[in-house]
């Protein structure tokens, strides 16, 4: 068996402490990190190192940021998104470990909806949906994770009529979504919990974790490949009420070994 999380840490070195005692309770095989806000040469790799993990990371200074750890050595295929050579925000790494195909992705938010921000966030899921068919004519298993920045449902927000218009739901961000998961892909969270109220980011503002107000919008989109083996899937609540959290916990997934 062979576990797989995702988990945007808002800062690497603001939750290391965290993020050390989670490996080391939760012990994924693999884990794909968003939002490291650091550039390589700053990111936390001998404290990870001694948990076991081997790291491959594309940093950035303040911003973004991605990383792969695996237990497994990781062969590193891309370390940015293709599409756009002129995208600089680092956002996407993929790589191969445990005999399977990974990317850590960190979809643009999108908003104010009004600037920029929103058309970029379009481009870079179309960017997205481009590459995974270019991924699905390998045939082969691959486990897509990461912040999404998107809502699919209405089951997977605590007040739908609160995101209206809002770059994680709007129809655009929608009808983007729906064109790479019809691609054949699967939501592996929803493939083994039908539940609604189930979310992966809660505000740091207005009680969000209190009250529960939250949003699902971390995701792990599996090839039939790896669906075909999938065990289970789930959230880990618990990170989000340890001390000094991020506002994202980690969602999480289970293959059979290959």
């Amino acid at each position: 068996m062979i576990k797989i999380a995702t988990w945007n840490v808002n800062s690497v070195k603001a939750r290391l402490p965290l993020l050390l005692r989670w490996l080391e309770e939760f012990s994924p095989d693999v884990l794909l990190l968003q939002e490291l806000k650091c550039i390589e040469e700053a990111f936390p790799r001998e404290e990870i190192e001694d948990k076991g993990y081997n790291i491959a990371v594309k940093g950035q200074k303040t911003y973004n940021g991605v990383a792969i750890l695996s237990k497994s050595p990781i062969e590193i295929d891309l370390t940015e998104l293709p599409g756009d050579r002129e995208d600089l925000q680092a956002r996407y790494i993929e790589g191969f470990t445990f005999n399977v195909r990974v990317a850590s992705i960190y979809v643009p938010n999108g908003n104010p909806v009004e600037t920029d921000k929103f058309p970029y966030k379009i481009s870079f899921m179309e960017r997205l949906h481009n590459h995974v068919k270019t991924l699905l004519s390998h045939e082969e298993a691959f486990v897509l994770g990461g912040d999404y920045n998107v809502i699919p449902e209405e089951r997977d927000c605590y007040a739908p009529g609160n995101w209206e218009g809002d770059a994680l739901y709007r129809p655009e961000t929608h009808a983007e979504w729906r064109k790479i998961i019809y691609l054949g892909l699967t939501d592996a969270f929803r493939a083994k919990n039908q539940e609604e109220g189930h979310y992966s980011y809660w505000d740091y503002q207005g009680g969000a974790w209190n009250k529960d107000n939250g949003i699902r919008i971390d995701h792990l989109l599996l090839s039939p490949h790896a669906a075909d083996r999938l065990i289970d899937a789930g959230i880990d609540k618990s990170p989000r009420g340890w001390e000094r959290p991020s506002d994202h916990t980690p969602v999480w997934c289970e293959l059979e070994t290959n």
